[in-house]
C-alpha cells in the first residue's frame, strides 16, 4: 500500500499495487514544509532521552536492590512492581494535572520526564534479576585489590550486565517510541507531535489515507528495526562472554 499511488485506492486498499510509486513517502516526509521530519526528530529525541535517563536511574536502583541490605528493601521493590498494574490511561489525568502545575504540559521535556519515570520500575525489575546472577566473588576479589564500590560497579558489574542493559534499553526506547495515549493527552502543538499521533491523523472518521498511513508506518518502524539489530549484536556478545573467564 505504501508504494501505491492515489489511483491505487480508488476501489479500496490492495495488498500489491499495480504500479509502484514513491509518492506516498514524498507526501509524508516532504509535505507541510517538512513537518514530518521535525516530528520524526521529536520522537527520536524523546525516545533517546527516555532511554538514557530511565536506564541511568534504573541501573543504580537495581544494583542497590540487588547488593545492599536496607530497611524497606522488599517493600520498596514490591511498590515499584505495583505501579506496573495501572494502565497508562489511568495515569493520564493525574500526570496531566502534575505537569500543568509545573508548566510542562505541551512540552517534549514533560513527556520525556513522564516516559522515563514510568519506565524505571520495570527496568529495575529486569536489571535487578540479572545483577543477582553475577557472582559476588568477583566484587569481593576487586574489593580485596582496593577497588571502590563505584569502580566495581562501573568496571565489573556494568560490562557483565551488557545483555540486560541492551534488552532494557530496547524496551525503554520502544515504549517511548510507540506510546500514543499520554502523548496525545499532553501535546497540543502540531510541531511538538510524536509519530504515533501523526499516524493517527491519517485515520479519519469517514476516510483513511491508506497510502500515507502505510508509508508513515514503514518510516516509524525503520529506526526500531535498526536499533534491534544493533543491540542484538551486543546482546549475543554479552551472553557468550559469560561472567567468569578461565
Amino acid at each position: 500500500m505504501a508504494l501505491s499511488g492515489e489511483q491505487g485506492f480508488a476501489v479500496g486498499p490492495a495488498p500489491w499495487p499495480d504500479r509502484l510509486s514513491l509518492s506516498n513517502f514524498a507526501d509524508v516526509i516532504g509535505g507541510d514544509g517538512w513537518l514530518f521530519a521535525r516530528q520524526l526528530g521529536n520522537s527520536v529525541l524523546v525516545a533517546l532521552a527516555t532511554t538514557v535517563i530511565g536506564l541511568a536511574f534504573a541501573t543504580s536502583a537495581a544494583y542497590a536492590f540487588s547488593r545492599f541490605e536496607f530497611p524497606g528493601r522488599r517493600t520498596g521493590m514490591g511498590a515499584l512492581l505495583v505501579t506496573q498494574m495501572f494502565p497508562g490511561v489511568v495515569m493520564a489525568i493525574p500526570l496531566y494535572v502534575l505537569l500543568d502545575e509545573t508548566g510542562l504540559v505541551g512540552s517534549l521535556a514533560g513527556l520525556t520526564l513522564v516516559y522515563a519515570t514510568t519506565s524505571v520500575p520495570f527496568s529495575v525489575f529486569m536489571l535487578r534479576g540479572y545483577f543477582d546472577t553475577i557472582p559476588r566473588e568477583l566484587e569481593e576479589a576487586a574489593t580485596v585489590d582496593g577497588a571502590s564500590r563505584f569502580t566495581i560497579f562501573r568496571r565489573i558489574v556494568l560490562p557483565l550486565a551488557r545483555p540486560a542493559l541492551a534488552v532494557t534499553a530496547l524496551f525503554s526506547f520502544m515504549t517511548a517510541w510507540n506510546e500514543f495515549i499520554l502523548a496525545s493527552t499532553f501535546l497540543s502543538d502540531e510541531k511538538s507531535f510524536t509519530l504515533p499521533i501523526v499516524l493517527q491523523r491519517y485515520v479519519g472518521e469517514f476516510s483513511v489515507e491508506w497510502g500515507r498511513f502505510a508509508a508513515g508506518a514503514i518510516v516509524v518502524s525503520a529506526p526500531v528495526m535498526v536499533l534491534f539489530f544493533y543491540l542484538q549484536r551486543h546482546l549475543v556478545g554479552g551472553l557468550t562472554a559469560g561472567g567468569v573467564k578461565g
